[in-house]
């Protein structure tokens, strides 16, 4: 599955195993905007890529359950242009989650000093065409466990 991210109400593709999520949207004005400044800094698209690029950090997805309660996984992405992009299964709950409603956000952590974070929100698009879905889960499988395996 692939589900390209996007903020702004992309059409939904129903289906899922893969994802993506364009660069975050970060109010600039009101008190929001000031409490998120005092936590840190509004990263530019190339720091957030850079930072999401960086290693092989784990990110956690947030999904939305039927009844409206969040859920978070754990998972595997790469960053491609501003899309990050992941796989899940269609039977599992993030995978039924996001056939039902796309709605997203992917916290990625470095847990290291300073513990740097980004937060990117948006839709998920998702696809299960099956040489996307190779494509995508040999690159990110690559990222994670090394090229030879």
């Amino acid at each position: 599955m692939v589900f390209p991210w996007s903020f702004g109400g992309l059409p939904q593709v129903p289906s899922p195993p893969f994802g993506r999520v364009p660069a975050p949207a970060f109010p600039t004005t009101g008190r929001r905007a000031r409490r998120m400044e005092a936590m840190g800094h509004k990263m530019t698209e190339e720091e957030w890529r850079e930072f999401c690029s960086y290693g092989t950090r784990t990110a956690k997805l947030s999904t939305v359950r039927a009844d409206g309660s969040p859920h978070v996984a754990p998972v595997w992405f790469l960053v491609d242009g501003g899309d990050v992009v992941f796989n899940t299964g269609k039977g599992t709950v993030k995978g039924r989650n996001l056939a039902r409603d796309g709605r997203v956000a992917l916290c990625v952590d470095d847990d290291r000093p300073p513990f740097g974070f980004v937060v990117l929100q948006g839709r998920a698009r998702l696809s299960e065409d099956p040489g996307e879905l190779r494509h995508w889960a040999t690159l990110i499988g690559a990222r994670y466990m090394g090229e030879d395996r």
